[in-house]
């Protein structure tokens, strides 16, 4: 018993599980892609055909299929693509997919026919589709007119001479004429080229013909712009097509509302590709010709479009005036109607809310604004204010005043308690009592005599604000300070790393201020200035650096911010080499002008280029050269434990090239440290003999004697090693 067929909708369900299964796992593209094809024969509903192609477009533009796998994938799907594409009843939204795909498939089966040029069948497939969507491309649905731009761009592209045809130093997925044998039979590379040719000028004959279609401009200049960019040599005949096309040229027409949009689009997508090319190849020889065509191009549309849109003059009165005659100074004026109108307010309470919102849309005053940020309320309130129209303003303010107006009459007079009735309504007039249980005036009188007259009358409380003193705080104990100290430090240091890196320097000079440009280097500068400078004066005094610093030294806002500046520097050394030499600037300043004023110290710059030459130098490989050359040539003292550590990387034969090129750059470029660091290389020869022969090829001419002494040892050791092979 045979099994019901599916629906439609069943088939497309079960496809989009398939297409859930590849965008897993894309080794199941080739299994999918065979499985799907027999879908779209002829009698297939045009739902299903839609999901095939679409498929098909998306497969050969994913990133995650490999290269050799689509370019096998490419010879399964011709014959399907042509089929569909040939179809003169096919649906748009195929063929815009089928198009889609072959201008992925394209430069995968050029590749192919270089390679493998017997297969005569496939290219003859591919040239039928290529040919039916040449056909049809001023004809068909503009969307498919889009597709058909980017499938000749792609033509172009790949039977063009790229800038290098070999693989393993260009781009693997680069197809270009350049990569086509001069004798192959499939493809003759003159032919070819001489095709790209005309289907470029087909492309730049969209700027040269009366086309109104905004639309097919915007996609060919969106185009063009990967050729010029991959193929220089035709770029100057792009460019030269492009800035004699006006986009504007349309504005003189009377401007239509669509009309208006079309212009904006074109001129939009011109300046863009322009501007885009300047900024990429700034020394471009047609780039003076390309900044005048962008200015002339931003005029024109300022003059066309700005005057449409600028506030008109009020309209001339005609009372009492001739409208053949211009307006008189002394002639009264009809003030035009308001055109901001705010309604009042309805009788009852109301918040300060009600009181300011001038919009009758209950959607926006639905609207929370608390669920915005307050950096986009800033920049929401500064643009209306800018663009705001001042006589609409104006009005609003006025509909304000005259609701608080109304607000302030409509609110109960406020009564005086000696003189208000007591719960006596004017209605009320009506209302006569019994005045048989009513007390008479002479009960009244008789009661007034018993009051007492000592009571003193009860007067109002002074309600006024007296004097108020805010009590001094506690005194903190020092680990509460350092703990707060700690905590600045840190909140400080996280605005700092959301900042990016400065990229173009400030010129220094004596005329620079430090920290005015409040980035990552302005906070670099007041953190090294507060480690630095603050505490001055206020530290023990001491003859020399302590290894070990005191407890009351160890908490200190100074060296919490420069233990953190140490962390912050070894997290990226290398690319933080530049904060470390200013940092041991300042500290090396700080500690000469201590020193000048008092004999009596804390001194820091040695211990701290001590830590920050331990804390990197393990990490230093071949490469880092450069690195250690600008750290120990900027920095502004050297000292023997400095170039202690320098020589100690001559153990290692990785890092004795740097260390020897680090103390040769001392040497020709810091004369003062040059007797210092020569007693260090030799050192170094009388340490670590596998130094030697790079110490020679270095130091031989700063070192008289060392190339002498050198082949001394070495036939020492010859005799000496002679000699023990003789016993």
């Amino acid at each position: 018993m045979t099994s019901p067929a599916l629906s439609v909708e069943q088939q497309i369900k079960q496809l989009d599980d398939a297409r859930k299964l590849v965008l897993s796992d894309a080794n199941y593209y080739p299994q999918i892609i065979q499985g799907i094809l027999p879908i779209v024969a002829p009698p297939a509903r045009v739902e299903l055909r839609r999901w095939v192609a679409e498929f098909l477009a998306e497969t050969f533009a994913s990133p995650s299929i490999a290269l050799s796998q689509k370019e096998t994938l490419s010879l399964i799907v011709l014959e399907t693509l042509r089929a569909l594409i040939e179809n003169p009843s096919e649906d748009a939204a195929v063929v815009k997919s089928v198009v889609q795909t072959a201008a992925s498939v394209y430069p995968l089966v050029f590749r192919w026919i270089i390679n493998n040029p017997y297969d005569t069948l496939t290219w003859e497939r591919m040239l039928a589709i290529k040919s039916r969507i040449f056909r049809i491309w001023d004809s068909a649905a503009p969307g498919v007119r889009i597709c058909c731009i980017k499938f000749a761009q792609r033509v172009v592209l790949v039977q063009t001479k790229g800038p290098d045809s070999d693989p393993r130093r260009g781009d693997p997925l680069e197809v270009s004429l350049s990569m086509v044998p001069p004798d192959h039979k499939l493809i003759p590379p003159k032919s070819l080229e001489a095709e790209a040719s005309g289907l470029l000028d087909r492309m730049l004959a969209v700027f040269q013909e009366n086309v109104s279609d905004a639309v097919l401009v915007d996609a060919t200049l969106n185009s063009l712009s990967i050729l010029i960019r991959a193929r220089p040599h035709i770029a100057n005949k792009i460019l030269n097509v492009i800035m004699n096309f006006n986009p504007l040229k349309q504005a003189n027409s009377p401007m239509t509302p669509k009309l208006r949009v079309m212009v904006k689009s074109m001129e939009k997508t011109t300046r863009s590709l322009l501007v885009h090319i300047l900024k990429r190849d700034p020394q471009n020889p047609l780039g003076p010709r390309i900044q005048q065509y962008v200015e002339r191009m931003m005029k024109s549309r300022a003059d066309i479009f700005d005057e449409a849109s600028r506030k008109r003059g009020p309209p001339e009165p005609t009372d009492g005036l001739d409208p053949a005659k211009r307006q008189k100074l002394g002639a009264q004026v009809v003030n035009a109607a308001p055109k901001f109108y705010v309604p009042p307010m309805t009788p009852g309470p109301h918040s300060i809310a009600e009181l300011f919102t001038v919009t009758g849309d209950e959607a926006l005053k639905a609207f929370d604004v608390s669920m915005l940020s307050e950096n986009l309320v800033v920049k929401i309130g500064i643009t209306i204010l800018q663009r705001i129209d001042a006589d609409t303003l104006n009005q609003a303010i006025d509909g304000i005043r005259q609701r608080y107006k109304s607000l302030g009459a409509s609110q109960p007079e406020l009564l005086n308690p000696e003189t208000a009735p007591l719960g006596v309504d004017e209605d009320d007039d009506d209302y006569e009592p019994d005045f048989s249980t009513a007390e008479t005036e002479e009960q009244i009188l008789n009661k007034l005599d018993l009051i007492s007259p000592e009571v003193e009358k009860v007067s109002a409380p002074n309600m006024a604000l007296g004097h108020f003193t805010l009590p001094q705080p506690p005194p903190l104990t020092n680990s509460q300070a350092a703990e707060v100290g700690q905590g600045t430090v840190s909140r400080v240091f996280g605005v700092m790393q959301t900042l990016e890196e400065k990229i173009k320097k400030t010129k220094g000079g004596i005329n620079r201020l430090a920290a005015s440009s409040f980035d990552r280097d302005a906070w670099i500068t007041i953190l090294t200035r507060l480690a630095t400078r603050t505490c001055t004066g206020l530290e023990g005094a001491e003859e020399e650096i302590k290894a070990e610093p005191s407890e009351s030294e160890q908490q200190s806002l100074a060296n919490m911010i420069r233990e953190s500046l140490f962390l912050y520097i070894l997290e990226d050394f290398r690319k933080r080499i530049d904060i470390a030499i200013a940092w041991l600037c300042e500290e090396w300043y700080n500690d000469k002008v201590q020193i000048k004023f008092s004999g009596n110290v804390v001194l820091h710059y040695e211990k701290w280029v001590l830590k920050i030459m331990d804390g990197m130098l393990p990490y230093l490989d071949a490469s880092d050269r450069n690195v250690l050359v600008r750290f120990v040539s900027e920095i502004p003292g050297l000292s023997p434990e400095v170039l202690g550590r320098l020589k100690g990387l001559c153990r290692d034969p990785a890092t004795v090239t740097i260390a020897l090129t680090s103390l040769l750059f001392l040497t020709m470029q810091k004369p003062p440290a040059k007797k210092m660091v020569l007693g260090v290389v030799e050192e170094i020869w009388d340490t670590y003999e596998d130094a030697r022969p790079f110490t020679l090829k270095l130091f031989a001419k700063y070192i008289p004697g060392l190339g002498e002494r050198g082949k001394v040892e070495d036939d020492e050791k010859r005799t000496n090693g002679m000699e023990a092979i003789a016993a």
